[in-house]
């Protein structure tokens, strides 16, 4: 079974698919039809050699995928509201929409630094763990006990049920392609919703990585101490991704199967049991980005082949 380098996202009544060089994005509209963005993408880690690098790649794939995911979010949202805004002035409308998402871009940033990296810091001083190891670990404990909490209140969102679902049938849809079987609906319902490289066990990794690297760095002590924190983000997401990297090309092997279950146990969490309708939306998108070269070629190859990763969200 090759590895293939196809990853995705669910969105607002769809799913966005990417491959090497491709981007789709399919989404039922209100009408039962399916409209699609398509577009080339081609990351920089490819087209900069440097940035190619172990770990480097890692924090430049991450950002690369909140870019493409914020889009692929802005065009399911503006497919699925389309009904509603027939009667807008589409310029206003379209002005207005992009201050709310910027605004709630960086609302979530600020929220995301306090939640977990400034609060869990504080709770462990303020309990007064004072030892470099004792402290590392309580600290990281509140951030995983946060983590959960996140997960716990979007599984419970009412509103969210159907993106869970859309998110379920992404990596069925994705698993099916890797192991050859027919992309029909009924095919795709029949593998796990849960898959190893998705971006919910990346983050599970993110906070276990943060544990060392911030019991490393020592208490913060004031403002500076929390900013090197904030800094060494993209170093621990690099080093994360590197493991979630080698679990989709090994992902059949014992030890790294121990290895990644906990993260998908977290995506009992992030992910629902779509129905046929969502499957095929999931297909939809899937197909725009197969005919990629690159995935291609691996998926008539016989032995798995070294390549790049792409999350799965």
């Amino acid at each position: 079974m090759p590895f293939l380098p196809v990853g995705g996202q669910a969105v607002i009544e769809g799913v966005m698919m990417r491959s090497p060089s491709r981007v789709a994005v399919a989404v039922r509209r209100p009408d039962g039809s399916l409209a699609f963005l398509e577009r080339g993408y081609v990351s920089l880690t490819r087209r900069v050699k440097p940035l190619g690098w172990p770990v480097l790649r890692g924090a430049i794939s991450l950002f690369e995928t909140l870019y493409l995911g914020i889009t692929a979010l802005n065009f399911s949202a503006d497919e699925a509201a389309r009904e509603e805004e027939k009667d807008q002035r589409p310029g206003k409308a379209s002005a207005v929409h992009g201050s709310v998402q910027l605004l709630t871009i960086a609302l979530s940033v600020t929220l995301g630094v306090f939640l977990f990296v400034v609060l869990p810091a504080r709770l462990t001083a303020w309990l007064r763990f004072d030892g470099r190891v004792a402290f590392g670990l309580v600290d990281g404990l509140f951030r995983l006990l946060a983590f959960v909490g996140y997960l716990l209140l979007i599984s419970q969102w009412k509103e969210m049920r159907r993106v869970l679902g859309f998110h379920g049938a992404e990596h069925k849809a994705i698993h099916a392609l890797e192991r050859r079987a027919p992309l029909s609906p009924e095919s795709v319902q029949s593998f796990s919703r849960l898959h190893p490289r998705c971006g919910t066990s990346f983050l599970f990794l993110v906070v276990v990585v943060s544990i060392v690297v911030f019991t490393f760095i020592g208490k913060p002590h004031g403002v500076g101490d929390h900013l090197l924190r904030v800094a060494c983000m993209p170093l621990i997401a690099g080093v994360a991704f590197e493991f979630i990297r080698l679990s989709g090309k090994y992902g059949e092997r014992p030890l790294v199967r121990w290895l990644v279950w906990p993260g998908l146990q977290f995506q009992r969490l992030t992910t629902r049991e779509p129905d046929l309708a969502m499957c095929e939306v999931a297909i939809a998108a899937l197909e725009r980005v197969r005919g990629d070269e690159a995935v291609v070629k691996l998926e008539r190859a016989e032995t798995p082949a070294a390549v790049e990763v792409a999350f799965i969200q």
